[in-house]
């Protein structure tokens, strides 16, 4: 059975594919995800905010100690040189995962503007990154900004670092835009070599007790993989050369076989392998082997878009009549209406 698939230029024994998370910070656990039968790996992200605050508060911490201890030798201060930064520490996890690992390994940068991630590409790339995953974790909130120029950031974003490094990249984008098809158009045209749909923003939360904003992390149901499912669906075969990837949601087999049925090139799996550990990965490429099987499918390129808007026979269901269908049939729990 071929369960390959083509996804940013590079080719895939099969379409599972552990997103970026905590998991890929050990060589061995990602280690672990390859033998479980991960055709690759996106690594943890590298934040944008993270790196500026570590490179700040380094320069103000030189500036005090040379303003602060003028008259002492150099032996006094600090070697710097010795100083293992953030970039440097994920850049060597990126070597050692290309060393450890037989499967690609994609590098995640998390940020909103161009900055130094220009520079932060071309060290990624050097370093062995297959491709690079951009996770533009963006809240519009200022309300003099119109959505075009919410657009532009990430189109400028992404044409700036296409000019700079050679590796494929990939957009993960959010739900939030009023035109998602358009906007994927617009970033394929700009060079995308993919798309992942979609990005979760997690949610602040109130604490009613001290009401404080307090961090709230909530993984992720199944129940959320319908909506990549749906854009992907209408999506399928209408852009070319352009890869797709199911990202949110996927927690077991029949969440990665629809996703693949409506035209996923792969699934991205975390919130389940967080969860339930590496050998969920082996249960849901089992599963889906016996699936084909039972299906009769021999390899991923049939099953793959079977249930698009291009193969269905009412793709109307992807839009607006599957929603007035469901509200029409909804019916009341005994004693609810009289």
């Amino acid at each position: 059975m071929d369960l390959t698939t083509d996804y940013l230029g590079l080719t895939l024994k099969n379409p599972l594919v552990p997103s970026a998370s905590p998991l890929s910070k050990s060589v061995e656990m990602a280690k672990q995800l390859e033998d479980a039968g991960a055709s690759a790996i996106i690594m943890y992200s590298l934040f944008e905010e993270a790196i500026t605050a570590e490179s700040e508060g380094t320069a103000r911490f030189q500036l005090q100690q040379s303003t602060g201890f003028a008259e002492a030798d150099d032996g006094f201060l600090p070697n710097f040189q010795d100083y293992s930064t953030g970039l440097e520490q994920y850049l060597n996890h990126v070597r050692q995962l290309k060393e450890a690992l037989d499967i690609p390994v994609i590098a995640s940068l998390n940020g909103v503007t161009a900055g130094g991630w220009v520079q932060h590409a071309k060290e990624l790339e050097q370093a062995g990154a297959d491709a690079i995953e951009l996770n533009v974790y963006y809240i519009a909130a200022d309300l003099t900004q119109t959505s075009s120029q919410v657009e532009d950031r990430y189109l400028d974003l992404l044409r700036t670092l296409k000019a700079q490094v050679s590796v494929p990249l990939n957009m993960k984008l959010s739900p939030n835009f009023s035109s998602i098809g358009h906007m994927v158009k617009r970033l394929a045209e700009a060079g995308a070599d993919g798309v992942a749909l979609f990005n979760r923003f997690y949610q602040p939360d109130i604490n009613t007790d001290s009401l404080r904003l307090q961090a709230s992390l909530h993984p992720s149901t199944s129940v959320e993989a319908l909506l990549a499912m749906r854009w992907i669906a209408i999506l399928y075969g209408r852009i070319d050369d352009l890869s797709l990837g199911a990202t949110g949601g996927v927690h077991t087999t029949d969440d990665a076989i629809k996703l693949l049925l409506a035209g996923a090139d792969v699934v991205h799996l975390c919130s389940t392998l967080l969860k339930k550990g590496p050998q969920q990965l082996a249960v849901i490429h089992k599963g889906l082997e016996e699936w084909m099987e039972q299906q009769g499918f021999e390899s991923v390129s049939e099953l793959r878009g079977r249930v698009s808007a291009l193969s269905v026979a009412n793709p109307a269901e992807l839009e607006r009549a599957n929603y007035v269908n469901i509200l029409d049939s909804y019916s009341f729990s005994p004693g609810v209406m009289v």
